[in-house]
């Protein structure tokens, strides 16, 4: 099978700043004080993704996930090591990311379109079935900048989730929308991965990986952690069913970094 995502020592360094402005800064040198530190969001961390697998990417909040995740989407660069994708990736890794406010949801949806580089053709022939899945209705005509986050959501997703991809991934946008919307993106979801897609998908909640993911990654403060099974994984988590999939019928499908 060909890889579609290898990951070699990947790592990705922030920087935190304790003072805001030059004077505080100041005081603090004066005074001895650190100004900054560092810290590794991801930390050396190496895997690779085989066609059509679908991943689950777990761990706890501040574990690195999104950072790795944009990383993948070749939002973020390594600072250390490689990752190399294959072919078109499209997906969700934050609500509302790429939108102009001042522009109405068509609009948007037309750029998006294109920033996720489908072509003027292949967007007027999906065109119809964007707006029928976004379902907004007459707030298709108003600008985002009076969108909640999840009408956001239900823009972002249904444009991308109509790309012919090779790689879809999403985080934790879907975690804002409404149930109903949520029980239609898993279906569609599932729809791609059979269709041979290969899938990262980030997630807390074991009943969403389960019914989509054939594998799972969990990263531990920035270090992959595990790399295996969907079960083992959820086990390796220690993950309370009773606390993350007894919530109804959305079975869990959202996210959180």
């Amino acid at each position: 099978m060909t890889n579609f995502i290898e990951a070699h020592g990947v790592t990705k360094t922030f920087t935190m700043q304790y003072h805001r402005s030059l004077k505080q800064i100041a005081l603090a040198k004066a005074r001895g004080l650190k100004t900054h530190d560092t810290f590794n969001a991801v930390d050396d961390v190496s895997f690779t993704v085989e066609e059509g697998e679908a991943i689950g990417l777990m761990g706890l909040n501040g574990s690195g996930k999104s950072t790795l995740l944009k990383m993948v989407s070749g939002v973020m660069r390594p600072d250390e090591g490689t990752m190399l994708t294959r072919g078109r990736i499209a997906g969700l890794i934050a609500t509302g990311a790429g939108f102009d406010k001042q522009l109405t949801g068509r609009q948007n949806l037309l750029l998006n379109a294109a920033i996720l580089g489908m072509s003027k053709a292949e967007t007027a022939r999906k065109y119809d079935e964007i707006v029928e899945f976004a379902d907004l209705g007459k707030f298709l005509e108003t600008p985002v900048a009076y969108y909640s986050s999840g009408m956001k959501a239900r823009l972002g997703f249904s444009v991308a989730i109509h790309v012919e991809s090779d790689i879809f991934i999403a985080d934790e946008a879907l975690a804002v929308g409404d149930r109903p919307f949520k029980r239609k993106c898993k279906a569609k979801l599932k729809e791609i991965r059979e269709s041979g897609t290969t899938i990262f998908y980030v997630s807390h909640a074991p009943g969403a990986v389960r019914s989509l993911c054939t594998r799972v990654l969990v990263l531990d403060k920035g270090r992959l952690a595990f790399d295996g099974g969907v079960e083992e994984g959820i086990r390796f988590l220690k993950y309370d069913d009773s606390d993350n999939d007894e919530q109804g019928d959305d079975d869990g499908l959202g996210a959180d970094i």
